[in-house]
């Protein structure tokens, strides 16, 4: 078997963070690092933050930090990564990519603890910089210009101290005179040779100043300092004072951009971008000084504020974050996110999130709709006009939408098209028009030509008599410098394309005729910019046609910018209707909005087009302004089709810069789209404590969450919501059930309670409305700690919830006071949970990690032992124990007869049950030892496991083996004397490893689309959503087998690391090609690219195509 690896989402969770203007020099915009991705954010006009490029970097990033060198404009990007090497960039804004400036090695790959990359510091003049590793090595950089005015760097001057741990370092300000570094770090020399631990606690943080002796290329020490103070005395620094300025979630970097916003890039939960509105200046706010302690025997009396409301700060947005997800479940994608009271559950959906911003009733059903501005130069849409059967309504746009009749359009008659012209004059078509051009396509295939003339006046151009009536048509958009488009689209019932010329002297003329598998719907013509933030028709991207065929196919053929030529056709299905295209605008560029049986929306994302579908139910019509073909009542084959410039596209409004007007049914609405660029949208709902683990109900589909936090107190004890809920007169609930108590909770954190102390609750939520229908929380200082749904002989066809739950639970190592299992019934249709018994687990220390029902009974993994129990009246009954498993079991997955599990430490193992001897033993299992995370059986001998240092591998056991287990006359007696070395008899053989780079806490097999292919979903730590899709033809993992050794030669991941290396990081990559990579062929020079193509016999255009193809088998 061979897979395909393709990450669908990128990471969410933000390791690091840094400022600067990278693009120009008043650009102001954010790298961010995310895991193994390095990202570019830039607010917009709104205070929106947009992803202007996201790359993959094929290792692991640790730090990264941005310097300027003098009387430059730009700032650079050092990074810090696994791969040994220090590295340079610089964002090329023509090509929107990241290129590598410098790379210098001075170390081995990996995130070693001596090895520098974890800590990076920069002088703010850019006149050096410094790399720390975790311990002992530190090295310093100086980075100057060559005669050519480019950047050079030194070899390293070493700043070393063994027994020393570094825990930051930073860049102070000097000037001119020498860079100074400073550093956190603790020495642990007397730590090292004190047996007694004494000196270990004794141990202290020290602040060492490192400086950089420019004239002797030198690092000297100036030694420790405990006492930083603020208050100046001439230079002398005599006091420090603390004022308190607001309360944020808990970042792993903060960036403060020089326009007024505040970047927080949260740890957990949704990362936030605020506003100043205050200098923290308030005399009411708490202030501490250093001139002002009190000194007491426990050392300096602490100071202490109560937390408010942000005073100093607004939010202004929020980028979304899943990190981390701790559980997963399909069909629809249920993930458990975030921390603590930042928890959520998701609900992802494949395409992008429609916000409903107004919603009207007509007095009928509209057969088009159109929006349209008072004059060419506005910003914003003025009227909206709505066509019936047998009249027009006017609606005027303002602080709210409402009819008008002083418009000047006629409402007795049906409207077939609207449009401003290009004198700002608002033409009414009872026939058809456009802006500067105008096409009109008459019944029996008749098309007319016009122009707009200097006095407003159309004149006939040209009359041409096609051979079929024309179906569709479209003219492309004007672009950047010229004063009229060069092509007419036209799409005709005898299923053909054309396309004409519009040049002075050859209108009409065919230059390109294709022919097509079914009737043409609609057509639409789009500049393609091929880079991020260049608008439509500015860019080296070439002219797309895009038709939408009645069987629901959208075929998009490329336009040669001069000839007129088709070419490098690809098509997609779209759904059960002809597709319905309309041009719309996405951040700026002319886009495409598709109608079928549900609405996609087709954009230039990062210079690339992408098509996805839209999370909103099926529209019958929308808005747009420009070309348009709209069916005259007289014929069957009556319209027009016109142009329009490329920033005049879609709906825009004050409240809605870009958005689009659509009808359903007897409705009009106003519609944006939100996180364009997202693979998936989410529906999220709050949660008390951080989410554990999750499972559906296979007969009621409610979702059972279970959710715990350590060092956190219950609800019951929560003496703060007792009395707000005495205020108020209400029973106690948990503060997600309140929105401003929820908020509070998320900003300042909730109350902390005692080591050892845990909060714990089951939660049933009901999946559509994502509404908890029924809470309970767990009572002796107990969690959960493992669940499943289960059947027993007792309950027949009902399923009972089983809980395994620890009381007083401890890590390092993972320890608890009692076990316990719990088993709940289901009642009032999945609504309600009854307890039904309690039963103690007399196995001394040790966690119940894992559990599943088997033939009528339940599998528990209490530490390293296997049981069996069986359900009685007043507890569970144990029947059978096997406690030769090595660590402890994580996970146990059934099937058939076999039963599949997960260790913490030593992989897979595979055992059966032996029902007359009531005995379990072990027949296979890996010979790898994985620190498992995840496991899922695939088939009757194939296992997928992931652990937890970022590996995902295939287990299968051989035919022959599988088949002589089965049919054991001994009934395992010969499997357990035919152990070695301990082990199993059988060994499982890896059919596929690959390394994903982040831990995996969560596998499920499923097809994201209707009649699509089974593929392998996985959720990581970091918050993405990730694929493996099964090969189905050789001639497939040829292909992209050859692509992707080609691009590990001509395209080098960005940061240094070896690609072959980073995949193979702790075991052999194998059968698994890369996606990620194969995705950045697109991304690669012309030349380059054509030069792939050529090595693997296909044109450009035919890779692209199987890159896309495979892309549209997965998602």
């Amino acid at each position: 078997m061979h897979l395909y690896n393709l990450t669908l989402s990128r990471p969410t969770g933000i390791q690091s963070a840094v400022y600067g203007n990278f693009s120009g020099p008043k650009a102001q915009e954010l790298v961010v690092s995310r895991g193994k991705v390095l990202e570019l954010l830039r607010p917009n006009e709104n205070g929106k933050l947009q992803t202007i490029v996201a790359t993959e970097v094929f290792g692991a990033i640790r730090s990264v930090a941005a310097f300027r060198m003098t009387g430059a404009q730009t700032d650079y990007i050092i990074v810090g990564s696994d791969s040994g090497r220090i590295v340079i960039l610089k964002y090329h804004k023509d090509k929107n990519t990241f290129q590598k400036v410098h790379q210098e090695t001075f170390g081995r790959s990996g995130c070693r603890r001596i090895v520098p990359g974890q800590h990076l510091a920069v002088d703010p003049k850019g006149r050096a910089c410094m790399i720390s590793a975790i311990e002992k090595q530190k090295f310093v950089y100086i980075l100057n210009r060559d005669s050519a005015a480019n950047l050079t760097i030194s070899s390293p001057l070493e700043a070393h101290k063994s027994h020393n741990l570094a825990f930051t370092t930073v860049g102070l300000d000097c000037g001119f005179d020498n860079p100074i570094f400073a550093a956190i770090e603790l020495d642990y020399s007397d730590a090292d040779q004190d047996p007694t631990g004494e000196a270990a606690s004794m141990a202290q943080k020290h602040l060492t100043f490192y400086e950089l002796d420019l004239g002797l290329n030198h690092v000297s020490e100036y030694g420790d300092i405990y006492k930083v103070t603020l208050g100046y005395d001439g230079e002398t620094v005599q006091e420090v004072k603390v004022k308190v300025f607001d309360t944020i979630p808990p970042c792993t970097s903060i960036c403060v951009l020089k326009t007024g916003f505040l970047f927080a890039a949260s740890e957990f939960g949704n990362h936030s971008l605020y506003q100043f509105v205050g200098t923290g200046e308030d005399e009411d706010d708490v202030e501490s000084s250093s001139a002002e302690l009190v000194q007491t025997e426990d050392g300096f009396q602490p100071v202490f504020f109560d937390p408010r409301s942000l005073k100093n700060l607004v939010l202004v947005d929020e980028l979304s974050s899943l990190m981390p997800i701790t559980d997963m479940k399909i069909p629809q994608i249920y993930s458990l996110c975030g921390r603590g009271p930042r928890s959520t559950l998701a609900v992802m959906r494949p395409g992008l999130a429609v916000t409903e911003l107004a919603v009207s009733p007509l007095p009928g059903n509209p057969t088009a709709v159109w929006t349209v501005k008072r004059a060419v130069d506005d910003e914003f849409d003025a009227y909206i006009v709505v066509s019936f059967t047998n009249a027009t309504l006017v609606f005027s746009i303002g602080e709210e939408v409402k009819e008008t009749n002083d418009s000047g359009f006629l409402g007795t008659v049906p409207t077939l098209h609207a449009q401003l012209l290009s004198d700002s004059s608002m033409l009414q078509l009872l026939s058809d028009s456009s802006m500067l051009q105008v096409a009109i396509a008459l019944a029996g295939g008749e098309v007319v030509y016009f122009e707009l003339d200097a006095m407003g006046q159309l004149l006939e151009m040209q009359k041409s008599e096609m051979s079929e009536d024309v179906s569709c048509m479209d003219i492309a958009p004007v672009p950047e410098g010229r004063a009229r488009c060069r092509f007419l689209a036209l799409g005709s019932y005898d299923s053909t394309v054309k396309i004409l010329s519009l040049d002075p002297g050859d209108e009409l003329k065919v230059l390109a005729l294709q022919a097509i598998p079914a009737v043409p719907e609609s057509a639409l013509m789009l500049y393609d910019s091929g880079v991020a933030g260049v608008a439509s028709g500015e860019g080296p991207g070439g002219l797309f046609l895009h038709v939408g065929l009645t069987n629901g196919v959208l075929m998009r053929t490329e336009v040669d910018r001069l000839s007129g030529q088709l070419s490098d056709s690809r098509s997609r299905f779209l759904g059960t209707r002809g597709p319905k295209l309309f041009s719309t605008n996405v951040r700026g560029t002319r886009s495409m909005l598709a109608l079928s049986s549900r609405p996609w929306l087709g954009h230039s994302d990062m210079g690339r087009f992408s098509i996805g579908p839209l999370s909103y139910e099926a529209l019958d019509h929308a808005s747009v302004i420009g070309p348009l073909f709209v069916e005259a009542l007289e014929g069957p084959a009556s319209g027009s089709a016109g142009q329009v410039h490329g920033d005049e596209d879609g709906f825009a409004s004050d409240q809605c810069p870009e958005g689009f007007v659509a009808v359903v049914k007897n409705t009009l609405r106003i519609l944006t789209v939100e996180n364009v660029g997202e693979t998936f949208n989410q529906q999220v709902t709050r949660l008390r404590y951080t989410p554990r683990k999750l499972l559906i109900h296979p007969e009621f589909n409610t979702l059972v969450i279970a959710e715990s936090d350590h060092g956190a107190i219950p609800l019951a004890e929560r003496e703060d919501l007792a009395e707000r809920a005495k205020q108020e007169g209400v029973a106690l609930q948990g503060p997600e059930f309140d929105e401003e108590t929820a908020a509070l909770e998320e900003q300042f954190g909730s109350p902390c309670g005692q080591a050892g102390q845990w909060a714990c609750c089951l939660r049933l939520v009901e999946p559509t409305s994502l509404s908890t229908v029924f809470v309970t929380e767990m009572d002796n200082n107990e969690t959960v700690t493992s669940m499943c749904m289960a059947t027993f002989n007792a309950f027949p066809g009902e399923h009972l919830l089983c809980v395994g739950t620890a009381q007083g639970m401890k890590y390092f190592p993972t320890d608890c006071d009692a076990a316990f299992l719990r088993v709940y019934r289901m009642l009032d249709d999945g609504k309600r949970l009854e307890l039904l018994h309690r039963t103690a687990i007399d196995i001394s220390n040790a966690v119940p990690g894992a559990m599943e029902g088997f033939k009528g009974r339940l599998l528990v993994g209490v530490g390293g032992v296997m049981r069996i129990y069986e359900m009685g009246k007043k507890k569970m009954l144990r029947k059978c124990e096997y406690k030769r498993l090595p660590h402890s079991i994580m996970s146990i997955q059934v099937q058939g007869s076999r039963i599949i599990v997960g260790d913490s430490q030593e992989s897979v193992h595979m055992m059966r049950y032996k029902k007359g001897e009531n005995a379990l033993y072990i027949f296979a299992d890996d010979t790898a030892p994985r620190f498992t995370t995840a496991v899922l059986p695939l088939d009757y001998n194939t296992i997928a496991c992931a652990d937890k240092f970022g590996n995902v591998a295939v287990l299968r056991l051989p035919p022959d083996v599988s088949a002589a287990v089965d049919e054991d006359p001994t009934g395992g007696k010969l499997a357990i004397a035919l152990g070695k070395l301990g082990g199993a008899p059988n060994k499982l053989e890896p059919i596929n490893n690959f390394h994903v780079g982040d831990t995996i806490t969560s596998m499920q097999r499923a097809s994201l689309q209707p009649g699509g292919q089974e593929v392998i979903i996985y959720a990581t730590v970091m918050g993405s959503i990730g694929a493996l899709y099964p090969f189905t033809s050789r001639e497939d993992v040829d292909f992209f087998t050859h692509l992707e050794m080609h691009l590990r030669q001509e395209g080098p991941p960005l940061c240094g690391r070896d690609h072959m290396s980073y995949r193979s990081s702790y075991f052999p990559v194998k059968d698994c090609v890369d996606g990620d990579l194969c995705a950045q062929f697109p991304t690669l020079p012309p030349a380059k690219q054509k030069s792939i193509a050529e090595e693997l016999d296909r044109t450009t255009g035919e890779v692209l195509k199987k890159l896309e193809d495979i892309q549209n088998k997965i998602l």
